[in-house]
């Protein structure tokens, strides 16, 4: 009889927290990802366009351009963000961290493939993707699981293609979708061979630690969470946005088509944060205004795969190699598909 105890709290979680934690990111996506994408599909049907550019009317104070483009940022992503830790905080204290490490805990391309389809649902940009992939890895999900889901909510959210295939054309959303499956899958593959696993620093608090009650467990991964990720967030949305007028200093005027422009845009795609689907009317604004397609490829794939503040977010969860693999993986991927759209002109 003493041998049976143990396994009654088992019992009792094994149903009630991952059908809380189920409950939380079906409810929460909803209200913050599908629902509004919902509507918004049928604007970029109609009018081909689903804002303005998140660049436009640059101040030239750099200060002035930090506020500025930090004020119309955080509102467009503040629910997404906040949606972010919370569920990157239930994942370690809902979910038994013995079924994360069996679904995505091993160094194999299984994993990354798991990795892969569970960041499709959720379609956050790449900072508020960025604390449930630090979750992820702070109850020991492999390296490259983690990072596939890191890269797969940006490069290959479903209601950014139907929005690219609306305003931009079919052919453009037909190009993102194979090379962000081509990115996310060949990235984070290569995170895992090069890196090798290793735990994270800070002490794992699980589902199944009883120790504290669950809500004193949850608000302690969360604060942790937070702290090691928003502070540095924000600060480095401020420094970005005013280094925008540098980043981009031909938003308004004509960006040739030529293997310079592509690097450059490449580069600084990779550097700068926007929201979710941002780089759709960036591009679209920059080519009414003269850019070429290839730099147009270039920054529609590395635009919306990393930024410097979303690395800088992860920097606890990540060795620092695998996360220059990501910031150099994804540069050479819009430099090259920039090149073959140059050689193909």
């Amino acid at each position: 009889m003493t041998q049976l105890a143990p396994s009654a709290p088992a019992l009792r979680f094994a149903w009630w927290k991952p059908v809380l934690f189920l409950a939380v990111v079906v409810i929460g996506l909803w209200y913050v990802k599908w629902q509004p994408y919902y509507g918004k599909a049928f604007t970029a049907a109609e009018t081909h366009s689903i804002g303005k550019s998140i660049l436009a009317n640059a101040a030239d104070s750099p200060w002035r351009a930090a506020l500025d483009y930090a004020m119309v940022y955080f509102l467009a992503v503040w629910k997404a963000a906040v949606l972010g830790v919370i569920l990157g905080s239930l994942v370690q204290v809902l979910i038994p961290r013995n079924w994360l490490l069996r679904l995505m805990g091993q160094s194999r391309f299984a994993s990354t493939l798991v990795g892969t389809g569970l960041g499709l649902p959720g379609m956050m940009c790449t900072c508020c993707a960025a604390p449930v992939a630090a979750g992820l890895r702070q109850s020991q999900v492999s390296s490259g699981a983690a990072m596939a889901f890191w890269l797969a909510n940006p490069l290959l959210n479903p209601a950014t293609l139907i929005f690219m295939g609306f305003v931009l054309g079919w052919h453009f959303a037909v190009i993102r979708l194979v090379a962000g499956v081509m990115m996310v899958l060949g990235i984070a593959s290569l995170v895992q061979r090069s890196v090798p696993e290793q735990r994270v620093t800070a002490p794992v608090i699980t589902a199944t630690n009883s120790e504290q009650p669950f809500l004193a467990r949850w608000l302690h991964v969360m604060w942790r969470l937070f702290w090691n990720t928003i502070p540095l967030y924000i600060l480095a949305v401020l420094l970005l946005g005013a280094a925008r007028v540098w980043l981009f200093p031909h938003a308004d005027g004509a960006v040739g088509n030529t293997l310079f422009w592509v690097i450059l845009m490449a580069i600084a795609g990779c550097l700068f944060v926007i929201p979710t689907a941002a780089e759709i009317p960036i591009v679209q604004t920059m080519m009414l205004a003269g850019m070429g397609i290839a730099p147009a490829l270039a920054l529609l794939v590395t635009l919306p795969a990393v930024s410097v503040p979303s690395l800088l977010m992860l920097h606890r969860a990540f060795p620092a190699r695998a996360l220059w693999i990501a910031l150099i993986g994804v540069a050479v991927c819009g430099i090259l598909l920039g090149t073959l759209a140059l050689w193909l002109a």
